[in-house]
């Protein structure tokens, strides 16, 4: 997951998509992916619990990244689902369980990104 999430903050679109497992790989095209790693500007990631593969093989990861897009902060939660193929882990698919438009902080709140500096400090340039 961490991967993933470095590559979209990299705009490395050929990781991404080799990093689909095979059945979501043929819906995705590499342009696709630019543009979408493009549109954002990537802030953070939270892992907040990863599981084991379970009896059909999937493991699963819940995070929350944070991100800018058209000049406003969004923070999207997901619970993805990884399965191996070839010995590699492979995103399959994932459920957004929420996705919500950030309050921009104030200029010497604490910044989004979880960095521990205030956001005049950090992130504010970003936008």
């Amino acid at each position: 997951m961490r991967s993933r999430y470095s590559a979209y903050a990299t705009q490395n679109a050929d990781y991404i998509l080799q990093t689909y497992a095979q059945q979501p790989r043929k819906q995705q095209t590499l342009e696709e992916i630019s543009d979408w790693a493009k549109q954002c500007q990537w802030l953070g990631l939270q892992i907040h619990q990863s599981q084991m593969p379970d009896a059909n093989g999937f493991a699963y990861v819940e995070f929350t990244a944070t991100y800018i897009q058209d000049k406003q902060i969004f923070a999207m939660r997901e619970n993805s689902r990884f399965i191996q193929e070839q010995g590699l882990w492979r995103y399959l698919d994932g459920d957004i369980s929420s996705h919500q438009l950030i309050k921009t902080p104030k200029r010497n709140q604490a910044c989004v990104c979880g960095s521990g500096k205030k956001f005049k400090q950090c992130c504010l340039n970003k936008l």
